[in-house]
């Protein structure tokens, strides 16, 4: 995915299914500078991730 789509995603009211590695995770806020994004699992604990932009998917 690239940074873009990741703010588009981010603003948009509609939920939009994003998978890391596979799982669905909800996306807080982006790190332009780092090119990553912190994510949480959907529906699991609140814990958050720093992860790159290039390895979420758009599914």
């Amino acid at each position: 995915m690239d940074i873009n789509r990741v703010k588009q995603i981010l603003s948009s009211p509609a939920e939009i299914e994003v998978q890391y590695n596979g799982v669905s995770v909800w996306i807080d806020d982006i790190k332009e500078d780092d090119a990553t994004a912190i994510v949480h699992l959907v529906g699991g604990i609140e814990e958050q991730t720093e992860v790159d932009i290039e390895s979420l998917k758009e599914v």
